[in-house]
């Protein structure tokens, strides 16, 4: 590879790894449960 086509290459990675980057928002629902209740020992 000659040294013009490997200093492009090079420019291109670095220009592509200090681009901006768009940060994702992730929203995590949580399911709502009803809580146990208590109906004795052996019911």
């Amino acid at each position: 590879m000659s040294k013009k086509a490997l200093f492009a290459s090079m420019l291109v990675v670095f220009v592509a790894a200090c681009a901006a980057k768009k940060e994702e928002v992730v929203y995590v629902e949580q399911p709502v449960t009803q809580e146990p209740v208590y109906t004795g020992k052996y019911k």
